[in-house]
């Protein structure tokens, strides 16, 4: 058996050897909540689905934070609602927002740097992939800490602020380097000094935002949910 093996086989037995004590609608609480893995759940859909008084939902919650079986988890949508997730979980993505967020809050001036710094590559390569624009910044160390996922999101949210347009390479001319059929990206027509200010996206805050791809009505990242969405429909125009 591998280390790795070893290891998780004595987290498991540690869990089980510390679940013995537990009264039966605490195992009804654990049991909900482990089936939720790393999106976590929400008190109210605890109660909903343990099927048993809201008052021992919340003891047994108590309880089983205290015995290290489940925690406590922020999430983006909602601070203020409790969030629940099994210890073995590390929260997704969809809870934290990911590298888009610190502490909690979108981080806007990341963003912004990147935006920028993705519409002076393209300006200066005619035409660029995603690998090819990730490979440039994380060569020249120009933006620290960035993937080739966000950089990619990063330009499907420029695009639809009509920022930058996406093209299929020809493998011709200036796509002589890039395979043919594969994705690249140009700056808009008409524009070859810096980002369009006025866009069918530009005015609202999902032009901006790299989740927008995962967001949906109902979804953890959803517009219902989103505070920034919120604030902008509050704006008298």
């Amino acid at each position: 058996m591998s280390r790795s093996s070893e290891a998780a086989a004595m987290k498991r037995k540690r869990l089980d050897s510390s679940t013995q004590g537990l009264v039966d609608a605490e195992f009804v609480v654990l049991n909900v909540v482990k089936s939720k893995k790393n999106l976590g759940v929400w008190v109210a859909d605890v109660k909903k689905e343990a099927n048993i008084a809201p008052a021992l939902v919340d003891k047994c919650l108590t309880s089983l934070v205290k015995k290290n079986l489940i925690k406590k988890v922020p999430t983006i949508q909602n601070k203020a609602k409790k969030h629940y997730m099994a210890v073995e979980y590390e929260p997704s993505e969809e809870l934290t927002g990911g590298a888009w967020y610190s502490e909690g809050k979108l981080d806007k001036e990341f963003i912004t740097v990147l935006r920028e710094t993705c519409l002076k590559v393209i300006g200066m390569m005619k035409v660029a992939t995603v690998e090819g624009i990730h490979d440039f910044l994380k060569k020249r160390k120009v933006v620290e800490c960035c993937t080739s996922q966000q950089v990619g999101e990063i330009l499907n949210s420029m695009v639809l602020d009509d920022a930058i347009i996406e093209v299929k390479s020809t493998g011709l001319g200036e796509y002589h380097s890039i395979p043919i059929g594969s994705a690249c990206y140009r700056i808009a027509v008409g524009d070859t000094s810096g980002p369009k200010t006025i866009g069918p996206m530009a005015s609202i805050p999902c032009g901006a935002c790299p989740r927008i791809s995962v967001c949906t009505p109902d979804g953890i990242i959803s517009p219902k949910t989103c505070v920034y969405y919120t604030k902008w429909l509050n704006i008298e125009f």
